[in-house]
């Protein structure tokens, strides 16, 4: 007999920790290089204000969220600590070691995670996530393995998408609109994040 499947709705109830890509997901995918001080080129790229938001309430909810990216760079690790996540992975192209060690660090199992890619490599992670995430300009594959595509890309409020899914499934949306009434907005709670850079083999 063939099991029906899980509703997303059920499957974000359970959610705990939300991992993701960087670049096509918290990013359109673009990078810019620009002159830094000396001869050698910056990275520079650009983050949405609508996925701030929505990853700050998740902290504010207890949900921990992190990245695991196959680049390193100092502007996603800040955009990370600024939005109080607990978690920066960096320069991993193989993204299931950076996940067994979060979730050996938290006590979580892989039913507690959310995670959100849109390329191939971001395959494996997908196929062990609770609720499996793929913003709208995902590769066909990485859609294929998503439980939840949103309707918008990466860089442009995908990642919002899914922050909005996590609180009204988890019953938290009439909190978050007493938030939007009173203007009244917690302070990030920002615990000490950890950093692993696949460069260096070290986290802190």
């Amino acid at each position: 007999m063939t099991k029906e499947p899980i509703p997303n709705a059920a499957r974000a109830k359970k959610i705990k920790l939300f991992l993701m890509d960087v670049d096509g997901v918290l990013t359109d995918g673009k990078m810019y290089y620009i002159p830094g001080k000396g001869k050698e080129m910056v990275e520079f790229k650009a983050f949405h204000s609508l996925d701030g938001i929505g990853l700050r309430l998740l902290n504010q909810f207890n949900i921990i969220t992190g990245v695991i990216t196959g680049r390193e760079s100092p502007g996603t690790e800040e955009r990370a600590k600024s939005l109080g996540m607990g978690y920066a992975y960096q320069g991993f192209l193989s993204k299931l070691e950076p996940l067994r060690q979060i979730l050996a660090d938290t006590g979580l199992k892989p039913e507690n995670v959310a995670y959100m890619g849109d390329d191939w490599t971001d395959i494996p992670v997908l196929k062990k996530a609770g609720l499996a995430c793929a913003p709208a300009n995902a590769q066909a594959e990485v859609k294929a393995a998503a439980h939840l595509v949103t309707a918008k890309e990466g860089g442009m409020g995908a990642v919002r998408e899914v922050c909005d899914f996590i609180l009204r499934s988890q019953g938290h949306w009439e909190t978050v609109m007493g938030y939007v009434e009173t203007a009244h907005w917690p302070e990030i709670k920002k615990d000490p994040m950890k950093v692993v850079r696949e460069s260096n083999g070290r986290g802190k």
